[in-house]
């Protein structure tokens, strides 16, 4: 379609590139270390170098964004360019009951879920909607497209290309969005890889601290619960790490404690952190209490595990009791028993204002990916 070939003469907002070498011949532009100049790269070779004649500040907001597949790959700057444009789609979306936004209008957005989802696929597909775009989607691809035939996920990828302007992608496999977008010619978004990284719901995890706490440094962040096997916790520990003066508490059950490479890269990031086995009192000390439900899919048949990890941790009356008053409580969702019912009603239950935050993150992501800031 027309808006999908024009996209490439599109600016793109100042998120870094992710480090994998492309083996498409997709255009992307990458700000050269000398000022005015500017490196033109096709297929991951440079192939000229033009003098830029925008100044500096503008020359950083040219920087395209190929995917988004890891929290580590945004800076301080990207953030601050989304969480903005993620409060402009704040009005937009309360507006489109009236008039809706066109901004989208003759862009396709593919959504392919080979594993289960509420929030990310649908508040996605809303976004894509407010914003006057069409959805095309598959909500089990696992069992319900040809994978099920035996199909490699490369092999769909460029398929489902051919039918789409950008593809969100859930998959079952550490490491497949990575696959996904050294293969496809067109933006691809990691909507969860597995026990990987949930990078878009990172975003919307900081955007939501920052609404609600109202700042980002120095806070105090509790991650509590599958640590081990969360994709979320650990994004949200990698995009958190990008502000200054964060302390990080980690309460687990020993079996889904975090693993090292999230603790090292802390370390690397000068980010103070610790272990403890004492809700109460890392909850009397947080700003944030990020709870997590224990992944009984990643146990395998190890169900004795699983069963010894639940419950361990929960939620309660209790930890409200000790928890600053201006402290709140998120969790991505869904829930099982690790927060009580009876805690939705106090206004620092944070999790469904959370999951409202999804929306305008994804209309904000799909805005700067397919049209620019």
């Amino acid at each position: 379609m027309a808006a999908a070939a024009a996209r490439t003469a599109l600016a793109r907002p100042h998120l870094p590139l992710p480090s994998s070498t492309r083996r498409s011949s997709r255009l992307s532009l990458t700000p050269s270390s000398a000022p005015g100049l500017r490196v033109v790269v096709v297929g991951g070779g440079a192939t000229s170098i033009a003098a830029a004649a925008a100044p500096l500040q503008q020359q950083a907001t040219t920087a395209r964004l190929g995917d988004v597949i890891e929290a580590q790959q945004f800076d301080r700057d990207a953030l601050n360019e989304i969480f903005e444009v993620a409060r402009e789609m704040e009005a937009v979306e309360r507006g489109s009951h009236g008039a809706p936004s066109r901004v989208l209008e003759g862009y396709l957005m593919a959504t392919l879920f080979y594993e289960p989802s509420t929030r990310t696929r649908l508040s996605f597909e809303a976004a894509m909607r407010r914003l006057g775009g069409e959805v095309l989607t598959t909500e089990n691809a696992r069992e319900f497209s040809s994978a099920a035939k035996g199909e490699t996920l490369e092999d769909t990828i460029r398929t489902v290309e051919g039918y789409s302007d950008i593809i969100v992608l859930r998959h079952f496999e550490s490491g497949a969005a990575r696959r996904a977008a050294d293969t496809a010619n067109i933006p691809v978004i990691n909507a969860g890889d597995g026990p990987g990284q949930h990078p878009t719901q990172a975003l919307l995890d900081v955007y939501t601290i920052k609404r609600e706490i109202g700042t980002l440094d120095g806070i105090k962040l509790g991650l509590v619960g599958d640590l081990a096997n969360g994709r979320t916790v650990r994004s949200l520990a990698y995009l958190i790490a990008k502000y200054q003066n964060i302390k990080i508490y980690f309460v687990s059950p020993d079996v889904v404690k975090m693993k090292d490479d999230i603790k090292e890269y802390l370390n690397s990031q000068g980010v103070a952190w610790e272990e403890s086995s004492d809700l109460l009192e890392v909850a009397s000390k947080c700003d944030v209490i990020y709870q997590t439900r224990i992944q009984k899919e990643r146990f395998g048949e190890r169900i004795d595990l699983y069963e010894a990890a639940r419950g361990k941790y929960i939620v309660d009356k209790k930890v409200l009791g000790v928890l600053p008053k201006h402290a709140v409580i998120m969790h991505p969702l869904p829930r099982l028993d690790e927060i009580t019912v009876d805690v939705d009603s106090d206004p620092r239950a944070a999790y469904f204002r959370q999951a409202k935050n999804g929306l305008y993150i994804r209309m904000a992501l799909l805005k700067l990916l397919l049209v620019g800031h």
